[in-house]
């Protein structure tokens, strides 16, 4: 009888993020996979980050992820967004090698102590005593063991559509997982139909991009990973293109609205409102006259263009005739069509935050299968669902990150509070604290709890603490030293456009002022010269001087919230019967079972009158 600690179903982002992490535990760790050979794969757009997924990103980082070493690996470009915009939206995105990121963490996973990976169809699982213990594959092969985490990606009874056409098929024509979704309906987990899709793949050389809008990427001394220390120059990376929709295009997509799949009345799962079809945005934006699309290399290995924004259902010759409408595509040649695909996901009220089914003790839920989209968002839920397994079996405490924390915090929380009706995806606007969840901080929010928790190296850890001593330093000696109105400092300020000195000022206080850079000030303060310390953190110490005042207005906001989110409400209370409570808030907190008072008040149809008779309940219960 076969039996690991941690089994993972599944080798998707997700599914590699929750071995590694059961690996690195020290947990016997197995992962099962339809085709080791796919695993990794990007099936849709080959591109790491982006509007807070990049943050997400440099979480999983600080925790003891692994994906934002692999993006940093072999990514064809990247660039920072949002530069002419505040540090709170600011983010990397990197456009990836679709073929050497997952050849690297399948060599990866392949070599990792304390993982098997074999490859297997699980059918069904094992239950003992009200518990998940095992799997069981198509070959009736059984394994067991102490957690099943179930990162089934768009696998799950999955199908593709092009236009009538319809296949029993998973993501870039892999075999679909079958018989798994209806057992897991057959023991009680309600489970939801979801849709996405993605364009059509071009040949490179069958493009004219003379008519295209060359997109370059940036000479950014920065990466995901904080242990990054190479940085691919810019004239080394890989140019993306920008064109657009024709009319021409437009007419063609309107005249053919019957045969698409998602208007034919085919496709029955909800798609992602924030990355709809192209025949979609024809139909929503009307009065647009014209839609931007992305031409992006897929490898360096192949003649692949991937044409972002242009994700379709349409039959294959409609597609032609829409490709080749758009300017410098007239004699486009097609690599693989666009398609439409649905799937199964498990219902977001049918786990909680630890990401452990609520049913069934032992079972776990990570990536698209809990409802969400995105190779970040799904790398980041296997991360937290394997280290919440390792730490229950371990008998301690779980790790569940708050929504002032980490956008994974505010992800997991929205997923189990408010629940979706479509592919989730993170977006910034989703965080109340953005200006403390940045892209350049998440080591200073994370890294102590990533030691913490025993993903976080002993080496790595107190390379962490000379950063942080570096920069009080720095902050210590801006916050103690005053510049008059000497010539160089003067100079300087002319140089940038910002008024003299005429008296004197704190450096730090100097360093508030738009455009004056830290780099610079270390040539004018020779105490700073000192103080050895990398680029992104001259970045830390300008954002903490500019935007002290809003940063100290976020974390007096956050503060407030931690007091609601450290009110504990006890796990057998009875919400349906508690006087006072409205009735549709008697429900909600039924089907969700809130852990905490912050978790409640973010309920969707709860209100503040609710939460009032909730905290009256909640200390009668504690105190009688």
């Amino acid at each position: 009888m076969a039996s690991y600690d941690i089994i993972v179903v599944g080798g998707g982002h997700a599914g590699l993020e929750a071995a590694f992490t059961a690996a690195h535990y020290g947990k016997q760790t197995l992962l099962l996979t339809l085709n080791i050979k796919m695993m990794a794969d990007m099936p849709c757009n080959p591109s790491i980050g982006g509007s807070a997924k990049g943050i997400v990103v440099r979480e999983i980082d600080a925790l003891g992820g692994v994906m934002a070493k692999a993006a940093d690996h072999h990514y064809l470009q990247i660039k920072m967004l949002n530069t002419s915009k505040g540090p709170g939206v600011q983010c990397l995105r990197s456009q990836q090698d679709k073929l050497e990121y997952p050849r690297y963490l399948q060599q990866l996973a392949l070599n990792t102590p304390n993982l098997d990976v074999k490859e297997g169809m699980v059918v069904s699982l094992i239950i003992e005593k009200e518990k998940v213990t095992g799997v069981i594959l198509e070959d009736q092969t059984k394994f067991y063991a102490k957690a099943v985490i179930l990162t089934t990606g768009a696998y799950m009874e999955s199908q593709i559509f092009r236009g009538k056409e319809v296949k029993d098929e998973g993501p870039d024509g892999e075999k679909p997982s079958r018989h798994l979704a209806p057992f897991l309906r057959s023991i009680g987990i309600q489970t939801i139909r979801l849709k996405t899709g993605t364009p059509p793949r071009i040949k490179r050389s069958s493009i004219d991009f003379s008519h295209a809008i060359p997109q370059p990427g940036m000479n950014v001394k920065t990466a995901f990973s904080y242990e990054t220390k190479k940085f691919i120059p810019v004239e080394e990376q890989e140019l993306c293109y920008l064109v657009y929709t024709t009319p021409k295009t437009h007419d063609i997509i309107r005249e053919h609205l019957d045969d698409s799949a998602l208007y034919g009345g085919l496709v029955t799962g909800a798609g992602p409102r924030y990355c709809p079809s192209i025949e979609a945005k024809i139909v929503t934006f009307a009065d647009k006259e014209r839609h931007q699309l992305f031409l992006e290399p897929e490898s360096r290995h192949t003649d692949s263009i991937y044409l972002q924004g242009f994700a379709t259902s349409m039959p294959v010759d409609v597609q032609e005739k829409m490709v080749r409408s758009l300017p410098g595509f007239e004699k486009a040649e097609f690599l693989k069509y666009a398609y439409a695909i649905e799937y199964d996901a498990v219902r977001t009220e049918e786990y909680g935050p630890t990401l452990e089914i609520k049913k069934w003790p032992g079972l776990y839920v990570a990536g698209q299968i809990c409802g969400t989209s995105g190779y970040e968002e799904a790398a980041a839920l296997g991360l937290m669902a394997s280290i919440n397994a390792c730490l229950k079996i371990d008998n301690k405490e779980p790790l569940i990150l708050r929504r002032d924390q980490a956008y994974i915090g505010v992800m997991i929380d929205d997923l189990v509070t408010k629940g979706i009706d479509e592919p989730y995806r993170l977006m910034s606007s989703r965080a109340e604290f953005r200006l403390i969840l940045r892209h350049d901080n998440a080591d200073l929010r994370l890294t102590e709890i990533g030691r913490k928790i025993g993903l976080i190296s002993a080496q790595r850890y107190d390379d962490f603490l000379n950063k942080i001593a570096s920069m009080d330093a720095a902050v210590n000696i801006l916050k103690t030293t005053y510049l008059g109105a000497k010539k160089e400092v003067n100079a300087y300020l002319r140089s940038i456009g910002s008024n003299e000195l005429t008296g004197g000022i704190q450096a730090f206080e100097l360093l508030k002022r738009p455009r004056v850079k830290y780099s610079e000030l270390v040539k004018l303060i020779p105490a700073l010269q000192t103080i050895t310390m990398a680029d992104d953190v001259y970045e830390k110490i300008e954002i903490q001087a500019k935007y002290e005042g809003y940063i100290i207005k976020q974390i007096k906001e956050a503060e407030n919230m931690v007091k609601l989110e450290e009110m504990k409400i006890p796990q057998d209370i009875d919400f349906l019967h508690m006087d006072g409570l409205a009735l549709e808030a008697r429900q909600k907190m039924d089907q969700i079972r809130p852990l905490t008072i912050g978790q409640a008040s973010r309920i969707s149809g709860v209100n503040p009158s609710d939460i009032s008779v909730l905290i009256f309940n909640v200390r009668k219960a504690y105190h009688g």
